[in-house]
């Protein structure tokens, strides 16, 4: 696969040369993204960088090269989080950061978490040839461990960048390998204690951006290029545990039958309908689910399963998690068994502000491109860091919303013009 592997060649065929303008280059995105996908490429044609790994670590190197051939100065903190800064006319103004991430899951895509990247350093060069200064500084980030994928606990860099970590848990963290939390941070030079130390004085910002494919088919539904993120939706997990009574599967009679897996069954065909009742960004699912004892030829007497309900507003969550709630118990009563539930996680959704969506329309409407709005179900390091300080984020198109998978595509058409909108957003929020 590596021998014949050249993404470069794949995005470069169809691309339309007048979109490299103003500075952007849609030849070097493209070189750029096929170097970084070389780096732990699968036989699929896939990316495996996994977080903390040596591949992870190999292409932060790779852009820290590009970052230095610009000039900036680049700041790694005790998380492995990577800040190249671009001075502003008024270097104590707090700085605008933009970035993402660059670790994947084991077998996912070439853009999800790099496109993000490069959007942000690619600002720079456009820059650079023009001879622009911002009045604030800049800075392109990367951010450690997005993905979650060692440790099944994500957005790693960014937590540790505002503090939002328990230590404590942090540590008893193991990988599927049976390696400790500190000894995966040694092997890439790092360690609890430097993560521990990782936060930062967030009055150094002033705002984040983000870049990031759509992982989902509402643009390339619309075949609209780019997309404004109107909010990040934070995930509620609840644990809904419905109890019955075991029994052998041919003595039973059905009229006699506490079924703990048919209220479950009934359970579960009702929440499809409960998230439009409250809201059109609010969505509900069952990916998880226990049946006990788990015998063929045994009537189950207790179904544990998991619901993840997201939206980005708070209040609406919470309602359809009440909806939820009473589901569970009223479907419990009607098959004569008994339920119980616990929330496991909840996570603050993050609305993106009025005033931001304004600027990213009119940077939108500077590049021709129709402002559609549109809700992230997925979380972001964005999501994280718009708990502290004001965000922003963009959305490229993704062919068929394929994600996470060695099928994910964005052409470089839509990707130089998420770039064109990013640069236009961030000069005007700088002058602002």
């Amino acid at each position: 696969m590596s021998n014949s592997w050249d993404l470069y060649t794949r995005l470069i065929e169809d691309y339309s040369p007048s979109l490299s303008s103003g500075g952007i280059d849609g030849d070097r995105i493209a070189r750029r993204l096929h170097e970084i996908s070389k780096i732990g490429l699968t036989e699929d044609g896939g990316s495996r960088r996994v977080g903390f790994s040596q591949e992870e670590k190999q292409a932060k190197t790779l852009v820290k090269g590009w970052m230095k051939e610009l000039g900036l100065s680049i700041t790694e903190d005790g998380a492995g989080n990577v800040f190249g800064r671009l001075e502003g006319k008024n270097p104590s103004l707090p700085a605008i950061v933009s970035g993402s991430h660059l670790d994947s899951v084991p077998n996912g895509g070439h853009f999800d978490g790099p496109l993000g990247v490069l959007s942000s350093l690619e600002l720079v060069e456009a820059w650079k040839e023009n001879g622009y200064q911002p009045t604030r500084p800049y800075e392109v980030a990367i951010f450690s461990d997005e993905e979650g994928s060692r440790f099944n606990s994500g957005l790693t860099g960014s937590r540790a960048m505002t503090g939002d970590v328990d230590m404590e848990l942090q540590q008893g963290l193991v990988d599927q390998d049976g390696n400790s939390f500190e000894r995966v941070m040694s092997e890439v030079g790092l360690s609890a204690e430097s993560f521990a130390g990782a936060a930062r004085n967030l009055n150094e910002v002033a705002s984040f951006v983000e870049v990031h494919i759509e992982q989902g088919k509402k643009l390339d539904e619309q075949n609209l290029p780019v997309g404004i993120v109107s909010g990040i939706a934070g995930p509620s997990w609840l644990e809904v545990e419905f109890y019955g009574n075991a029994g052998h599967a041919g003595n039973t009679p059905m009229t006699d039958r506490q079924d703990a897996l048919v209220a479950a069954g009934g359970f579960i065909s009702r929440i499809h309908s409960l998230p439009g009742q409250v809201s059109d960004s609010a969505v509900a699912t069952v990916g998880k689910l226990h049946v006990y004892p788990n015998g063929i030829n045994v009537i189950p007497g207790k179904v544990a399963l998991h619901v993840d309900i997201r939206d980005i507003h708070e209040d609406t969550r919470t309602e359809l998690t009440q909806l939820i709630i009473e589901e569970a118990e009223k479907t419990s009563q009607n098959y004569g068994v008994r339920c119980s539930h616990k929330q496991t996680l909840q996570v603050t959704p993050v609305p993106i502000q009025s005033d931001i969506k304004q600027y990213l329309r009119q940077a939108m409407e500077q590049h021709q491109i129709p402002a559609t709005e549109l809700p992230s179900g997925a979380g972001h390091d964005a999501l994280i860091i718009g708990s502290h300080l004001p965000v922003a984020m963009l959305f490229v198109k993704s062919k068929d919303g394929v994600s996470h998978n060695p099928e994910e595509w964005s052409s470089l058409n839509d990707c130089v013009q998420g770039v064109h909108v990013l640069k236009a957003y961030v000069e005007s929020i700088d002058q602002a």
